[in-house]
């Protein structure tokens, strides 16, 4: 390989290792409502794989909603507090047409809180709604007021908190609102998950540095 573009090539494997390695940001995260489910029965909590607007519980199961900051839901926090079904929802008989969905709010910790702000108390609820009601819909029903920003993102339950939405926080405190999803995904800004860079990035600039090795080795060919 002609000298130009081996120079080239070597300066692509200096850029792939240099990110490779690129640390994570520190204290980085996201302060959000993350949700949670329980089935009837179950003896902990599970992750939702949808939001709550989407995810209809049945019968007997209990959902749970946390504040908090995390990086993402694999290391996101449970509700705290009682989460059997039984236990919440004794006093509610059932009915017919309707479901009982046990609902469990952890408001958090005065670490996770937004400025200004003091964390309630774990709040428990039965919510008895319509059969065909969303998790949404059972949290309405008993934890008013709700807020959602415009990409349908949970922001407040029952007012808290005062203000925000999912923004991004780092050793310097809360950045602006950069309406992020749930999961606390950063890929807007060439970033993964776990805030070294994402594939696409270094993808891209792979193909930057290889197209310029070509260019120098044709221009090395016509000048032969």
């Amino acid at each position: 390989m002609p000298y130009g573009a081996s120079a080239v090539v070597a300066l692509l494997a200096g850029l792939l290792v240099a990110l490779g390695a690129a640390p994570a940001q520190a204290g980085a995260g996201y302060r959000y409502w993350s949700f949670w489910e329980r089935e009837s029965g179950a003896k902990s909590w599970t992750y939702a794989t949808q939001g709550p607007s989407v995810a209809r519980p049945g019968d007997g199961e209990t959902i749970g909603f946390r504040f908090a900051v995390s990086e993402d839901s694999a290391n996101a926090v449970q509700p705290r507090g009682t989460a059997d079904f039984g236990t919440i929802c004794a006093g509610t008989p059932a009915k017919g047409g309707d479901k009982r969905v046990a609902v469990v709010i952890d408001f958090g910790t005065a670490a996770d809180a937004s400025g200004g702000d003091t964390p309630k108390r774990t709040r428990t609820h039965c919510a008895r709604v319509d059969d065909g009601a969303t998790a949404g819909e059972a949290l309405a029903a008993v934890a008013k007021p709700l807020r959602y920003n415009s990409a349908a993102l949970l922001c407040a339950i029952a007012g808290y908190p005062s203000s925000g939405c999912g923004e991004r926080t780092g050793k310097n405190g809360a950045e602006p609102d950069t309406g992020a999803a749930g999961d606390g995904a950063d890929k807007s800004a060439g970033r993964s998950d776990d805030g070294g860079p994402s594939a696409g990035l270094i993808g891209g600039i792979a193909a930057v540095v290889v197209l310029g090795a070509a260019a120098v080795w044709q221009a090395r060919r016509r000048r032969v």
